[in-house]
């Protein structure tokens, strides 16, 4: 058979000749302003030549401080295509984080959007590696950058260059695109994606197993580009000639469902802290969002009332794992065929089915591997093509022991896995409250606790116990006052669990403190719990 290195330069050449009808679509907060496929392949062409007069050679990373527009997706097509590495920077790091990524990556290039260059120039004085700062959708002078480093406007680097570029021969296991964790534990750790594990990703995206996307789909893109790959979202739009509607700096509900009025998507992909806003504003004012064929919802396991909630308005969630590791699809809970109407639920509440690309295992404490029996629980172990061996380091690659184990990924997930592959993540370890030796999973109990429709959200952390070592804490956002009140919520939950699951200690909260990436953040829970910073009311005093 014949052969050929599978490059994000073929990716953007087959989407730029092929699919003259996909479009990448930017909201503007009044519109949409679009760009066919091949006006991204001519940009990125442009920006390929305007970073080579910059110094950019291969492998260097050219990072990205960005929302998701067509001009990031520009710098998606371009940089890896010219050989160069691109690193997407979290908007929503903390200033020391966002400096040790920036310094630990070695970026050379930062491209951002000028909404956001006055905190990018915060950070710059830190990084003495930047050399060349692009300002895109604004004036260069957006940006104050210290002396040393230049500043570009990127519509005056690109203007005038040529839209075609003689794309280099690339290994297909060269690297292509770098992302950090989000570093809820220690310093964020960077993951390396290939060319080669990029489209291995982006064919099974598309796959019936996966997002199932083609062609006549429209994605509202709301997870960011800056986290994962926008979950693999625009280089499987490449591949598939898929159109992507991209929210800019839009996230918050209201103009969430302005785009969707307007751009009609038959698919989106965010976290479920995203969608529990849109679906409040939903119940303040009704809107007609059937034309979403699916909501893939990952990042945090979906409330099971949350899934009932979008089924009445018409639009199916399917749940969905992954992890930065995993580039990041694990799993898609897609029911059996076959499974009548009633059955089917029970399966779309779980994180899904592997792919085949992904093996999996569960590991319990003794390091004994667990059957799938959909009862026996241990930490989920993965490899595959897209899942990472190592992180990155200037040093050299480092395979942590506590993260990789006989070259399997430690996920940091306790799960469960059916006789027919369905697995159900159970909790974090780090998560798990172990109460008189019993476990409760927190995981479990903040579905619980959420079921209750008087409750807007919810996180549950262990907190430490003089009589039981550890007991369950709620801190819960509920959507009327006069539903924070301890006995009533405890009253709801006593037909649900038994007796001693249910938590005695609650606060009640405006919002529950969340990651860079919409997760609940349980270690500052826990951290300002320790520190008296929540109004606790304990039932037993």
């Amino acid at each position: 058979m014949q052969d050929g290195e599978l490059s994000i330069a073929a990716l953007v050449e087959y989407s730029r000749r092929v699919f003259p009808e996909a479009r990448i679509t930017t909201w503007t907060g009044e519109g949409l302003r679009d760009a066919s496929f091949a006006e991204i392949g001519d940009k990125a062409a442009q920006l390929a030549h305007a970073l080579t007069k910059l110094g950019v050679e291969r492998g260097d990373r050219v990072a990205t401080f960005m929302w998701n527009n067509n001009e990031h997706q520009v710098a998606y097509a371009g940089v890896p295509a010219m050989g160069a590495v691109l690193h997407t920077l979290n908007l929503r790091l903390s200033p020391e984080q966002a400096v040790f990524i920036i310094n630990h990556a070695d970026d050379k290039v930062i491209l951002v959007d000028a909404s956001v260059a006055p905190l990018l120039g915060k950070y710059l004085a830190g990084t003495p590696k930047v050399q060349h700062v692009i300002v895109t959708n604004g004036p260069k002078e957006a940006l104050e950058a210290p002396e040393g480093i230049t500043v570009h406007a990127f519509d005056e680097l690109i203007a005038g260059e040529p839209t075609v570029f003689e794309w280099p021969e690339i290994d297909e296991r060269d690297p292509a695109v770098m992302c950090y964790t989000s570093g809820t534990t220690g310093d964020p750790k960077g993951v390396v994606y290939s060319h080669r594990s990029i489209w291995l990703h982006s064919m099974q995206v598309n796959s019936s197993s996966g997002m199932a996307l083609g062609n006549a789909d429209s994605v509202l893109a709301i997870v960011p580009m800056f986290h994962v790959m926008s979950w693999g979202l625009p280089y499987a739009a490449m591949m598939g000639g898929i159109t992507l509607v991209m929210p800019d700096r839009f996230l918050q509900p209201e103009p969430l469902l302005q785009i969707m009025a307007e751009a009609k998507p038959s698919f989106a992909a965010a976290v479920p802290t995203i969608w529990q806003g849109v679906a409040a504003r939903l119940a303040a004012a009704p809107q007609d969002i059937s034309h979403l064929r699916e909501v893939v919802v990952g990042g945090a396991a979906v409330p099971p009332s949350m899934i009932r909630a979008f089924d009445e308005l018409g639009t199916r969630i399917v749940h969905a794992w992954g992890m930065t590791e995993t580039s990041p699809l694990g799993s898609v809970a897609r029911p059996p065929f076959g499974v009548s109407d009633d059955a089917e639920f029970a399966y779309r509440v779980t994180q899904g089915r592997f792919p085949s690309s992904v093996q999996a295992r569960l590991i319990d404490d003794e390091g004994k591997e667990q059957p799938w029996d959909g009862e026996s629980a241990g930490e989920l172990e993965v490899r595959g093509p897209w899942i990472t061996g190592a992180y990155y380091s200037p040093e050299g690659n480092v395979s942590d022991e506590s993260k990789f184990h006989d070259g399997w990924l430690r996920t940091g997930d306790v799960a469960t896995i059916s006789p027919d592959g369905f697995m159900t993540i159970v909790d974090r370890t780090k998560d798990m409250i172990k109460t008189g030796g019993e476990w409760i999973s927190s995981v479990e109990l903040e579905n619980t606790v959420m079921s209750n429709p008087a409750i807007a959200e919810a996180a549950v952390v262990g907190v430490p116990d003089e009589k039981w070592d550890e007991r369950p804490f709620v801190l819960a956002v509920v959507k009327d006052a006069a539903d924070a009140d301890v006995e009533k919520q405890r009253a709801f939950l006593a037909d649900l669990l038994p007796k001693w699951q249910i938590p005695e200690r609650w606060a009640f909260v405006d919002e529950v403190p969340k990651t860079s990436v919409g997760k609940f953040d349980k270690k500052v829970v826990r951290a300002e719990y320790g520190e008296g910073k929540y109004q606790v009311v304990d039932s037993r005093s």
